[in-house]
């Protein structure tokens, strides 16, 4: 089922209500058509979908937000010594600062690679391996879907990128600290996380119930999205957007800071990622003499670099654009 926003704003690319679609995957036993063709309608209308009934276990969410909220009241240095002093920079422990070039939030962070090693706590590593098992499986079975509807033949073109032993999947913890302080203002708002798209193939993103999240529509409207702590938010990454030839869209999104005085927000981010070697263009079904290639090819790898040299907010894929004489 789709349930419209109470706020309706209007698109540009369709006539429609903006709202974040919300997608019942219980319908795969009843109707499997009908729910392939919303999760194609929502990657294409809005980047971004919610998703209820989604199986992953409420035991499995809930240990590793437990374990997050409890890795983050540890003070500063511990912080710092819990990951390790060998682990490679952008991982690890982070406060404020997010990339190396400039750009800050109001919000503490924790970034793993999704397969990480038992040097970690056992109960930390065991809830953080839980749970990276359960949302990569399911965003492998949200990518056969796609490919499904795509029409694709081989329906698991997306989601072996990620399955791959060598796949470049993170997990990352953000802590949004209660705040009193709104001396700092931009828009009348202060910014928690600024304005992005996700650069990796799909992402799924489970919050508590304070609310922070925004989305960002094609008029430049900026949407909240309610949080929902049993259902996940299944953003469409700039990997898709280029494996399906811009028919999928990246969502631009950011992270208000937290409001409110009494609790933290929390948000538990799956990046499901190809390997580095992994090379990134459209698949030969979304390429047509109508429909040309939008996009050089580019590996994985090489899309990362250009994503640490860049600011939160560029553009990345712009530079991998086709020209008309290419």
């Amino acid at each position: 089922m789709v349930v419209a926003s109470t706020n309706p704003l209007k698109r540009s690319k369709k006539t429609k209500a903006v709202g974040v679609p919300t997608i019942d995957l219980s319908l795969i036993h009843k109707d499997r058509s009908t729910l392939i063709d919303l999760i194609v309608e929502a990657c294409e209308d809005f980047g971004i979908f919610k998703v209820i009934n989604h199986g992953v276990s409420s035991d499995v969410i809930s240990s590793l937000e437990r374990q997050g909220l409890d890795f983050f009241a540890k003070p500063t240095p511990e912080k710092h010594r819990a990951v390790g002093p060998t682990v490679p920079k952008p991982f690890g422990y982070g406060f404020r600062n997010i990339g190396s070039n400039g750009d800050v939030g109001d919000l503490e962070y924790l970034l793993l690679h999704a397969n990480i090693s038992s040097t970690h706590p056992p109960l930390f590593s065991d809830a953080v391996n839980d749970y990276v098992e359960a949302v990569s499986d399911l965003s492998c079975s949200l990518l056969d879907l796609m490919a499904e509807g795509l029409w694709v033949q081989d329906k698991s073109i997306f989601s072996r990128l990620i399955r791959d032993s060598q796949s470049d999947s993170l997990l990352r913890l953000n802590h949004y600290p209660a705040l009193k302080n709104w001396d700092s203002f931009i828009n009348g708002e202060r910014i928690g996380f600024g304005e992005h798209s996700d650069p990796q193939i799909l992402t799924i993103l489970r919050s508590n119930d304070i609310a922070g999240l925004q989305i960002c529509t094609p008029d430049g409207l900026w949407l909240p999205v309610q949080p929902d702590p049993n259902a996940f938010y299944v953003m469409v990454g700039d990997a898709l957007q280029v494996l399906t030839n811009g028919r999928f869209g990246s969502v631009k999104h950011r992270a208000m800071a937290n409001s409110s005085i009494s609790k933290a927000r929390m948000s538990m981010i799956y990046f499901g990622a190809p390997p580095l070697n992994a090379t990134i263009s459209p698949i030969k079904e979304m390429v047509s003499p109508l429909n040309p290639s939008l996009y050089k090819p580019f590996t994985w790898g090489e899309y990362k670099r250009a994503m640490h040299a860049s600011r939160l907010s560029d553009c990345r894929l712009n530079q991998f654009k086709r020209r008309n004489d290419q």
